[in-house]
């Protein structure tokens, strides 16, 4: 059987060991979930290491240069999704580990630095392409609360290459970036848990980007976008919430279809109500949610002033089809323009993205700290702070 290489090769940069002893894992652990999985690997120190995919069977490679496996090491058993893991040397002195699965997504490698008991580790994340990714909280609540949802939409993907810069960057590629490392800095954050729509390059439809979201039970939806105008000379990062004409286009939507819509969050039904009870349970939260929105794209925009240019200082309102959810504060964030030269040099460099994906965190984090859901960690702690 022929063997086809992922769409895509991943080669992941991490720290370089040092040299002389090499490398060794210690463990290999996995764990999983309807539609997805984690293996992690425990090491004695940082490795070099390149992980890609392999179909017909479905296989996740992780090599890794200079490294040895610990006698002691045991590979796991199958479970769910992980229908095995092997492990083989190849030339070089490089470790290989193979990990069999019936989940289709592009895998996902991180290297973690040591932290309290747990040393050196890469974990490599799996899904299924239907599947949401999340990502965890390291830090969980103190409490039974439940942390805020942040639901991170890279832009474009597969057909839809988005934009593309005069040096030959594509949109689609450099969203998803961001949305990666936004997600992961969010999963850094206490009471926050972020879940990304798209982590691969494959298109979703715009509603069904909403629905995702909505099953996801996101308390915050983000769209990533690259912006682009034949004027070269424009720059700047902006952002957009609904405009008040797109509500009314959805509600228009949202009432023809009640009968097979979602329901409202909050348990609010449009089904069982006649047309004007419905109008106006609509109307109340849809303004309530663009209100929500303008509120979160403010503190967003702040942040960006601090760390990139802006091009739009106020936020900007649009009827773009992604925001359209009636009931979840939505934004849609330019980045950039990715047709201006050095905007497009800031998206292709590691540390400007961060700087972007930090600004972001900051300013939803704003939000949630001064409008926290109910039941958050969020409004635990404001809680706390206001019986002191």
């Amino acid at each position: 059987m022929r063997v086809v290489l992922a769409t895509v090769v991943f080669l992941l940069a991490a720290s370089v060991a040092a040299h002389g002893a090499p490398s060794v894992v210690e463990a290999v652990r996995a764990s999983s979930e309807a539609g997805s999985a984690r293996v992690v690997i425990d090491l004695s120190a940082p490795a070099t290491y390149k992980l890609f995919a392999l179909d017909n069977p479905r296989r996740v490679v992780l090599d890794l240069a200079d490294t040895v496996l610990t006698g002691t090491a045991q590979l796991p058993r199958a479970q769910g999704p992980v229908l095995a893991v092997r492990s083989g040397v190849q030339p070089g002195g490089t470790l290989r580990l193979v990990i069999e699965t019936t989940l289709d997504d592009e895998p996902r490698a991180t290297l973690v630095a040591p932290s309290g008991k747990e040393g050196h580790r890469i974990i490599i994340d799996l899904a299924s392409a239907d599947t949401p990714r999340t990502v965890a909280a390291k830090h969980a609540p103190r409490s039974g609360a439940r942390d805020v949802v942040i639901a991170i939409d890279a832009g474009h993907g597969g057909k839809d290459p988005g934009a593309i810069g005069h040096g030959g960057t594509q949109e689609k590629r450099v969203v998803l970036e961001i949305a990666r490392e936004l997600a992961d800095r969010i999963g850094r954050e206490p009471g926050m848990r972020a879940v990304l729509i798209r982590d691969g390059d494959y298109y979703i439809a715009h509603r069904e980007r909403i629905r995702r979201a909505r099953a996801a039970k996101a308390d915050m939806f983000l769209s990533i976008h690259a912006d682009a105008l034949r004027d070269r000379d424009v720059a700047g990062a902006s952002v957009y919430v609904l405009s008040e004409r797109g509500a009314t286009d959805e509600a228009a939507r949202w009432l023809a279809e009640r009968e097979n819509a979602a329901d409202l969050r909050g348990g609010v039904s449009l089904s069982d109500k006649d047309d004007m009870l419905a109008t106006v349970l609509l109307d109340l939260s849809q303004s309530a949610n663009i209100s929500a929105s303008m509120q979160a794209a403010e503190r967003v925009l702040d942040s960006f002033d601090k760390v990139v240019p802006v091009r739009k200082p106020r936020v900007q309102q649009a009827g773009f089809l992604v925001l359209k959810s009636p009931d979840i504060p939505s934004m849609l964030i330019e980045t950039a323009y990715i047709t201006n030269a050095a905007d497009e040099r800031r998206l292709r460099s590691d540390a400007q993205r961060g700087k972007l994906a930090g600004a972001i965190v900051a300013g939803v984090q704003s939000y949630f700290t001064r409008n926290p859901p109910e039941g958050t960690r969020f409004a635990e702690l404001r809680r706390l702070a206001s019986s002191d």
